[in-house]
């Protein structure tokens, strides 16, 4: 068994909140940190490590550098700039493809053969650049795609129904951003159709797509409160990897590599997922309806225009 190492590569809020919550909920032997900023990478690595004897386990936890994700099952990129007012999504994708260009060949030249977790954004776009820089097999490297959105939906439903989120069984599939979507044919509140709790409760059916604006709405009401979203994701990221760690074959809905299926070839897009120690076991093909299999289509197609529009000239430039 290998050791239960992941190495984070970029300790800004998102990274450390992630790091933050493994030290919270245990389940790690060891966590590297890695960031161009070498003093703060030891200022975290210091201040998460003073916790430690409140911790749940035991954890090794220090600032590294690339040649630590040798042995790692597990490293996550949180690093990258983030959107800046009025730079638009295909002019950060243009900075961010720089960027992951470079960390994912530094983590490759360690030798490293794990499962890579891409957090950096536009996600989607940035798990098809470390896919295809690394070489690795497609299934071990995912992005975190919809899966804090999928958070986001069941919060919001379960403070709507009044029912405990861990019984929320509804996913939000597509683009992390503005064109996901709710396969609400596929979602349940228990074992009943959320359809059939909202008509049976006497719930107006547009309060779903009230939800789902919700969950659209939410990073922008964030950022405008407080400048930055970092602990949903922190917990969303620390989920993705405790599935992989303990080979747990669970369902999450990670931007993953479709090949053939949903009718899309080529291409990272947020969609249910079984994830277990090899990264994507499988991916979850749902019998979606007419409008959900366009609304995919039109964020597959938002994806792909943007990859041409950028970072496929990055890609080729050496």
């Amino acid at each position: 068994m290998k050791k239960r190492k992941v190495v984070l590569v970029g300790t800004g809020f998102v990274g450390m909140s992630m790091a933050y919550a493994m030290l919270n909920r245990g389940g790690i032997e060891e966590l590297i940190l890695i960031d161009i900023d070498k003093d703060k990478t030891v200022g975290e690595e210091m201040d998460l490590s003073h916790g430690l004897p409140y911790a749940p386990q035991k954890m090794i936890i220090k600032a590294g550098d690339y040649a630590d994700c040798k042995d790692a099952q597990v490293v996550v990129i949180t690093a990258g700039v983030a959107q800046k007012p009025g730079q638009t999504r295909l002019e950060l994708a243009e900075v961010n493809t720089k960027i992951m260009k470079q960390i994912t060949k530094s983590i490759m030249q360690s030798g490293f053969d794990g499962v890579i977790v891409v957090a950096s954004n536009p996600v989607d776009l940035m798990a098809y650049v470390v896919w295809k820089v690394s070489g690795l097999p497609r299934n071990r490297v995912i992005g975190s795609g919809t899966v804090l959105d999928t958070a986001r939906l069941r919060y919001l439903m379960a403070d709507y129904l009044k029912v405990s989120s861990k019984n929320i069984h509804a996913y939000i599939m597509g683009e992390h951003g503005d064109s996901s979507f709710v396969t609400w044919d596929h979602a349940y509140v228990g074992c009943k159709k959320v359809k059939d709790v909202m008509k049976d409760g006497g719930h107006p059916m547009e309060d779903l797509k009230k939800i789902h604006e919700g969950v659209v709405n939410a990073a922008y009401e964030i950022i405008n409160k407080k400048k930055a979203t970092y602990y949903g994701i922190g917990m969303a990221l620390e989920r993705v990897v405790k599935a992989i760690i303990n080979d747990e074959n669970s369902i999450l809905t990670v931007s993953t590599y479709l090949e053939n299926q949903y009718g899309q070839n080529d291409i990272y897009i947020g969609v249910p997922a079984i994830i277990n120690r090899s990264g994507v076991r499988d991916v979850m093909e749902l019998n979606l309806n007419e409008y959900e299999q366009e609304k995919l289509n039109h964020s597959c197609n938002l994806i792909r225009e943007m990859r041409k529009d950028s970072i496929d000239k990055i890609m080729e430039e050496e």
